[in-house]
């Protein structure tokens, strides 16, 4: 189950699970550091697929995560022209945040900083666990000999505010600006090579497509 926005859910894909069902569960970095009060204050903005809980739900996905329930947590980046977040219908505006810039630091700060996730938990909810279930070549989710080396390097000390301005999104939309967050990227490499230092993108393309090894 993807994008699982609430505890509640969790803990029923938790007992299909122990009930010899193959299933995993994925959530968000928006369901983890957001609420529906955010959606009222910041309108559109805030506007996802299914939609932000109480702060009761939240309180309980943060629990599942603990106890080890969530398989995985993906950014479901979901960026938007600014014209498709506007509009007098609420039900026809886009339901979908762009996050996949923020989404260390908001694991950081709001999992990291508050003692809900340790780093290696991190890792594994957001790369490690990923390849499992998708069953991809060994060289990926882990560092490793003969591993490729894809790494993201993270000044766990720094602060920074999230600026429209300095955002990498086409359109530069986000609910978290305004917000200041632990934890700022300073180098990506993928398989070596580095894409990303500090806050500009320095190379593009060379990526590759990865398919099942089908021995899961």
């Amino acid at each position: 189950m993807v994008h699982a926005s609430c505890g509640e859910a969790v803990a029923r894909i938790a007992a299909a699970k122990q009930r010899g069902v193959d299933v995993s569960c994925e959530t968000c970095p928006h369901y983890l550091t957001l609420t529906e009060d955010d959606l009222f204050d910041l309108g559109a903005l805030a506007k996802c697929a299914p939609p932000l809980r109480p702060k009761a739900s939240q309180d309980l996905l943060w629990a599942e995560i603990f106890a080890g329930h969530v398989t995985t947590i993906g950014s479901d980046h979901s960026p938007a022209l600014p014209s498709m977040k506007a509009g007098e219908d609420f039900f026809k505006i886009w339901g979908g945040i762009a996050g996949v810039q923020h989404t260390l630091p908001l694991l950081i700060t709001e999992g990291y900083h508050q003692r809900r996730l340790d780093l290696p938990s991190i890792a594994r909810l957001t790369s490690h666990n990923v390849a499992v279930r998708f069953d991809l070549p060994p060289e990926k989710g882990g560092i490793k000999i003969g591993g490729d080396a894809d790494f993201a390097f993270v000044d766990l000390n720094a602060t920074f505010e999230v600026k429209r301005w300095e955002l990498l999104n086409r359109h530069p939309l986000s609910p978290y600006a305004g917000r200041t967050l632990h934890g700022t990227v300073v180098r990506t490499m993928i398989a070596g090579r580095t894409v990303f230092l500090d806050g500009k993108i320095v190379s593009t393309g060379g990526g590759r497509l990865l398919k099942p090894t089908g021995k899961s």
